[in-house]
């Protein structure tokens, strides 16, 4: 299940067109201007439209949403907390209204306090968005982060000690789930370079968080190496963990070989992965040759799939490619 960040302008109907064009079976998209605090209440025939359209592609329980960066709610400052609960409540809103079973956001930054401070202000946090949303649907990943900083999330524990301080704060624990980004794992010091290390990333998660609560994932290549803590995407096979930044020089040079060697052929084969939505978020635009990037990263990894194989994800993607850019 693969799909991409598109762009709501216009309509946020076209996200959905643009991703069955590109071969997409879901997709990721801001419900709001990302860069704002305010914004205005979603137009009715707007949502009519893409609720009919998300009902005829069947992508009800797949569709993911991102959260403002803006939002810091493990922050020390109360009106910056207090404004980000607000905005927070609002995107849960939002997804309820839309249908968006998945909203995904980065937990926060606790500087001028503690780690644990900051979690207790993120639990309490939360504990005000599921009473002001209280019945709704939509489930919230807490995403992995680089780790740079006092950024939370980089280490498995922080997200596990994430959920269980919100959930002991009473959010029901089935509207807490967890988005684990491939280059931000890397990042973070879990090695995602190879496919033996990879696996052994993904049991370790499991180990700490459990599988079982992996609702969504980011496939992203990474511009720095392995725990240098920096949240900078590459295309995929052209980066840190696909293969293409070779230590010697970091050139991000394509090469299918090392990729099928990489990280991205344990996920997209992981059987507990296959049924969880994978999401590009990877540079925009057009090759030298006019495909779009997009469609490129998603053939690489649908390459990847071992057919025949009892780990193998189901493939619904028709990917045509013009040539393979190295």
């Amino acid at each position: 299940m693969f799909g991409s960040h598109l762009s709501i302008a216009g309509s946020m109907v076209n996200a959905l067109h643009e991703a069955e064009k590109l071969g997409f079976d879901t997709v990721q998209v801001f419900t709001k201007n990302q860069q704002q605090w305010k914004a205005k209440p979603l137009d009715a025939a707007m949502v009519d439209e893409w609720r009919v359209k998300v009902a005829q592609l069947g992508w009800q329980d797949r569709i993911v949403s991102h959260a403002s960066y803006l939002i810091n709610i493990a922050s020390c400052k109360d009106d910056l907390w207090a404004k980000s609960v607000d905005l927070m409540t609002d995107e849960v809103e939002r997804c309820e209204t839309l249908g968006i079973a998945l909203l995904v956001h980065h937990p926060g930054s606790f500087v001028g306090w503690t780690l644990r401070e900051g979690i207790d202000r993120i639990a309490l946090a939360y504990k005000e968005v599921f009473k002001r949303c209280k019945g709704g649907r939509t489930v919230v990943c807490l995403e992995g982060t680089a780790g740079a900083g006092s950024h939370i999330g980089g280490p498995f524990e922080h997200l596990r000690d994430l959920r269980a301080a919100i959930i002991a704060a009473g959010a029901p624990g089935e509207r807490v789930g967890f988005c684990l980004d491939t280059c931000h794992m890397h990042a973070a010091g879990y090695d995602m370079s190879t496919r033996e290390s990879a696996a052994k990333a993904l049991d370790e998660f499991d180990r700490v968080c459990g599988m079982e609560n992996l609702r969504a994932m980011h496939l992203n290549d990474s511009k720095g190496p392995v725990g240098s803590h920096l949240d900078r995407h590459e295309h995929i096979g052209q980066g840190w963990v696909g293969g293409g930044a070779k230590k010697h020089d970091g050139e991000g040079k394509f090469s299918a070989k090392a990729l099928a060697g990489s990280g991205f052929a344990a996920v997209v084969n992981h059987r507990r992965v296959r049924d969880v939505p994978k999401i590009l978020e990877t540079p925009k635009g057009e090759t030298d040759g006019g495909e779009p990037w997009d469609s490129v990263n998603l053939g690489r990894l649908v390459g990847l799939i071992e057919e025949g194989s009892k780990d193998a994800a189901p493939v619904r993607v028709k990917v045509g490619r013009k040539s393979q850019p190295k």
